[in-house]
């Protein structure tokens, strides 16, 4: 079935999952629209993030596609059952990613970085419920201003690292050996959040169980693409341009109302 996949963000974040989608499945067809009009979606109510969450998803269907990946935590914990009880076709979300560092953590801490609504999330507690953490202690840090920054292409180097040592510091301080990135945009910044961390502290992202997790979907639903048509890549925005700085000249960016 050649039709697209889906992807959506509020801006860029989400296309470090579509860079992963598109090595290990090299026949698909994709579509990621980045919602940059309404960025970022971690300072917006419950209400507002599932009516963008929506409308992307009421886009990408007009488009024709297959199946749709919220490639946004914050989307994802405050929209996702909201998503699956309206659209008939397969939508896949990001988890938390608390449960690998739940199995992984040996200091029974964890840190989480993370947007304001993702912390605050019902999904979130609900993941916290269903893992036995008992004597682990979770140590959150709300990641403010982070996605702005990252969507303009702003911060310097000097600039993100005291940024990044301001919310990560007491974390280390805790003795946390996991540290759950909450936010896909965070991909862009993780060299320099590994140049603040000790060695001993794990990284947990969330991009490689959201990519095996949609090659089982496609296979499930037989809806991986069969055809040897050459594949295309298309990834829209409809706010001001979206800033290279992050995600280079691979990609073709147009603008598109929705």
């Amino acid at each position: 079935m050649n039709n697209p996949i889906g992807i959506f963000d509020s801006g860029i974040g989400g296309i470090s999952i579509l860079e992963k989608l598109e090595n290990v499945l090299p026949f698909e067809n994709f579509i990621y629209l980045a919602d940059n009009d309404n960025c970022p979606y971690g300072n917006k109510s419950k209400e507002e993030i599932i009516k963008f969450s929506f409308k992307n998803c009421e886009k990408l269907i007009e488009l024709n596609c297959k199946i749709i990946i919220v490639a946004c935590n914050t989307a994802t914990t405050n929209s996702i059952n909201f998503l699956r009880s309206k659209i008939s076709i397969p939508i896949i979300g990001i988890e938390p990613g608390l449960k690998p560092a739940i199995i992984h953590t040996k200091t029974k801490n964890i840190g989480v970085l993370a947007t304001e609504q993702t912390l605050d999330s019902n999904l979130f507690f609900e993941t916290l419920a269903k893992n036995k953490i008992e004597d682990i202690k979770i140590h959150e840090q709300v990641g403010f201003d982070l996605v702005k920054m990252i969507e303009n292409g702003e911060p310097d180097e000097n600039k993100l690292y005291n940024i990044l040592q301001n919310y990560l510091s007491p974390m280390i301080d805790k003795n946390i050996d996991c540290l759950v990135l909450g936010c896909t945009h965070y991909h862009y910044i993780i060299d320099t959040i590994k140049k603040i961390i000790p060695k001993n502290i794990q990284l947990i992202d969330t991009i490689t169980p959201v990519t095996n997790h949609t090659i089982n979907i496609l296979k499930l639903n037989n809806l991986i693409n069969t055809s040897n048509e050459k594949r295309y890549v298309k990834v829209f925005f409809n706010g001001n341009n979206l800033s290279r700085k992050f995600i280079g000249d691979d990609y073709k960016i147009r603008y598109l109302k929705f």
